[in-house]
């Protein structure tokens, strides 16, 4: 399925390093801005955690195409 993210929210902090507001808001923008192609809302959330590198806190998607 492709899925297009409306709204996302990254944990942009570990336990070395927060980044900065500049770079999170770039990040959160390529997101929303991408289709995603995964086979369910948890590979989906695992497509972009190993895209971006962060964990996320909360997603919402529609489904653009089955």
């Amino acid at each position: 399925m492709k899925f297009r993210v409306t709204s996302i929210n990254f944990d942009f902090i570990d336990n070395d390093f927060e980044m900065p507001p500049s770079m999170q808001q770039e990040i959160i923008q390529s997101t929303i801005g991408s289709v995603w192609i995964a086979d369910d809302e948890d590979d989906l959330i695992e497509e972009i955690t190993c895209a971006t590198g962060w964990c996320i806190n909360s997603i919402d998607y529609h489904i653009v195409l089955k």
